[in-house]
């Protein structure tokens, strides 16, 4: 897709996290600090993954997508956001347009790398005979062709639906990058369609992406609770229990982004964008604690595991099963 501008506006002026001087150099040295322990956590989970034959499981193939997005959704914008903490920060009309779409890219298919991992847990629990067949490299491969291409389609939907809008007044952005609110509020023409796109795309992918790990994470309770041995349970539990807080700190921050500075019922557009600080320290906790806590979850995961890395969780699993199911037969008898 072509970035026509016809608009009058050529550039946009980001405001940023704060208008205090004294506190530039203090949130430039926060977040400079933030970004780069997220880019070498992140690289490090990358390179250690693909290096490691005993991480070229299902599980850690997952892990290294949401360390390969994490990584790049936080360098799309975050080197332009500390540059706001020691001068004028203004980004082109294309290189605006550019930063929401791969944002959006990004976010959204970090949503359906989420998804796929829950059910990766859920075929690893609830049926672990299964789970390398289920899990082959093939399956897990078009399930992330899947999560790329809808994380695709969303950004497309959001830039393109942008791209038609007119900018003719102001250029100040009330925000630390070009995201959909802040920028429709800029606009001199309707944006009743941009509106009702944001809405769809957002609220489908929250929905669908949550709905799905819920039912996923609930037949994976019911599952382990029906696994009569102590240890039996805390072996499947510690299989998700990082995924699980990495989906509660994503969804959370996202939800409280995105849910809470839109009201269907308002009746005046004001009310749409209002509180943007809030939504300001809901989305740092998506662009810079999460990256952060996530690989520094997922690393504990993997040292857990002990070097020489341990095998394939869905092989541990059957081991359970087995183990559980020779229990019960003993029991029987």
């Amino acid at each position: 897709m072509a970035l026509v501008n016809s608009s009058s506006v050529t550039e946009f002026i980001l405001v940023g996290l704060s208008e205090l001087l004294e506190l530039q150099l203090p949130l430039f040295l926060l977040f400079l600090g933030i970004y780069v322990f997220t880019v070498v956590g992140n690289l490090g989970l990358i390179t250690l993954i693909a290096l490691n034959s005993s991480l070229h499981t299902p599980m850690y193939f997952f892990l290294f997508n949401l360390s390969f997005i994490d990584f790049c959704y936080s360098c799309v914008f975050t080197p332009k956001m500390l540059i706001d903490f020691i001068s004028e920060n203004i980004i082109s009309y294309v290189g605006c347009m550019t930063q929401l779409f791969f944002f959006c890219f990004f976010v959204n298919s970090e949503c359906y790398v989420l998804v796929s991992m829950a059910y990766d847990r859920f075929v690893a629990i609830c049926n672990p005979l299964l789970y390398t067949v289920t899990m082959s490299p093939q399956v897990c491969s078009l399930m992330m062709l899947g999560s790329y291409m809808i994380g695709f389609a969303g950004a497309m939907a959001h830039t393109g639906s942008m791209l038609r809008l007119t900018f003719c007044d102001s250029n100040i952005v009330d925000h630390y990058l070009c995201e959909v609110l802040p920028l429709l509020q800029l606009s001199c023409t309707r944006t009743h369609i941009n509106e009702l796109v944001f809405f769809i795309v957002v609220g489908g992918v929250i929905t669908i992406s949550s709905i799905s790990i819920f039912i996923s994470y609930a037949l994976i309770l019911s599952s382990i609770l029906r696994i009569p041995s102590t240890e039996g349970r805390s072996k499947a539990f510690s299989t998700c229990g990082s995924h699980v807080v990495a989906v509660a700190l994503f969804f959370g921050s996202g939800a409280f982004t995105y849910l809470t500075t839109s009201f269907p019922g308002s009746k005046d557009r004001g009310t749409w964008f209002d509180n943007f600080q809030c939504q300001h320290v809901a989305g740092m906790n998506i662009i810079a604690l999460y990256p952060r806590l996530s690989n520094r979850l997922f690393s504990l995961k993997i040292h857990q595991s002990h070097l020489p890395f341990r095998a394939n969780d869905g092989e541990e699993l059957i081991s359970v099963y087995t183990e559980e199911k020779t229990k019960a037969q003993r029991g029987m008898s």
